[in-house]
């Protein structure tokens, strides 16, 4: 309790992109769901588990569209709302995308959350939105069981410019902008083992606008592009190894990883959610001998406002680089390459 008030994580049965329902479920509703015909103008739609839907508007430019929400992952109201609105805005940025517009969606228990709290969750969002240059022009709430808040986001891409995670090539060098780790950290809240410069560290890193990839949907060496969130480093390369029909390879070594995450889950600071996602798509990962069961929870990881994946040529990857690294984003690391063969991922 805070000033009367639950701990919000208390009132929520996961937390962040924990929250996703496992990827084999998704795939088996997904399945089952009737699709109609797509009009031409969509350009982008649910066929290869994108980031979000592309419709073209006219010759020079398309809406991007998406939405993101999840219960809490964190205790502050204030940065519950700024880690869901990053979250939500970056599945514009993974598609070379600059937002121009936001909704709020709110499910909030009225009986056990004060107005006082609700309004900080809202407003940590609108904080971000504000620096991310665009506006909240509305939204819906709702009385919720589990207080739930994220956005839906509106962006602007040149048809020509658009990152699919469907377009990598053979012989692409796969870059990751932000750390794995924070399915960890969150679960190392719960059980009080993070110490105050790791949750800095973890608002740092949840909070951290993936602005580069509106930059680098202009990049022609830029190939492919997604963002890292809850099926983890493994669940979101796979889907573009099968979107592009291409295998990956992975340096376990160059993964770059947040500060003592390592010891946290060789203390038990492993999600649910991590090991729901080794269940539905280990069979199509291969993992080198001496790799551990630790390692291996590390990279299936839920990370909520993870760091955008990169796929681009090689002689592209330095300036891929620098970008990030002009923008703040200093662990951004080469982690593997593409490689023909049937889709799945080989971490050595």
């Amino acid at each position: 309790m805070r000033d009367g008030q639950p701990r919000l994580t208390s009132l929520a049965h996961g937390g962040g992109c924990g929250c996703k329902i496992a990827p084999a479920v998704l795939s088996e509703i997904l399945r089952n769901a009737r699709h109609f015909p797509a009009p031409p103008a969509l350009l982008v739609g649910i066929e290869t588990s994108d980031d979000a839907a592309v419709y073209r508007l006219n010759d020079t430019q398309a809406l991007v569209a998406t939405t993101d929400f999840f219960m809490p992952v964190v205790d502050d109201p204030f940065d519950f709302g700024r880690i869901a609105a990053t979250n939500a805005i970056s599945d514009v940025y993974a598609m070379g995308g600059t937002p121009i517009l936001a909704l709020a969606l709110v499910g909030m228990p009225v009986d056990k959350l004060s107005p006082e709290v609700i309004g900080k969750i809202l407003e940590g969002g609108e904080s971000v939105c504000a620096q991310a240059g665009i506006a909240i022009g509305g939204g819906h709430t709702i009385d919720s069981v589990e207080p739930i808040y994220g956005l839906v986001v509106m962006g602007l891409v040149h048809p020509d410019r658009i990152k699919r995670n469907r377009d990598a090539r053979a012989g692409d060098v796969l870059i990751l902008g932000k750390p794995l780790g924070v399915g960890v950290y969150s679960a190392a809240i719960k059980k009080d083992l993070l110490d105050a410069d790791g949750y800095r560290e973890m608002i740092a890193n949840t909070t951290q606008l993936n602005t580069p990839g509106k930059t680098l949907g202009d990049l022609p060496g830029v190939h492919a592009m997604t963002d890292v969130t809850g099926f983890g480093l493994l669940g979101h390369l796979l889907e573009l190894c099968r979107g592009s029909q291409l295998a990956a390879h992975v340096d376990l070594s160059r993964v770059p990883l947040l500060r003592g995450v390592a010891a946290l889950a060789e203390a038990g600071a492993i999600t649910g959610a991590s090991k729901r996602n080794w269940a539905s798509y280990g069979h199509e990962v291969s993992l080198s001998p001496g790799i551990s069961t630790v390692q291996q929870a590390l990279l299936t990881d839920p990370q909520t406002s993870g760091g955008l994946l990169v796929a681009c040529a090689p002689d592209a990857a330095e300036d891929v680089l620098a970008l990030f690294r002009r923008e703040g984003f200093a662990n951004a690391a080469v982690i593997g390459e593409m490689a023909e063969g049937s889709p799945q991922v080989v971490v050595r």
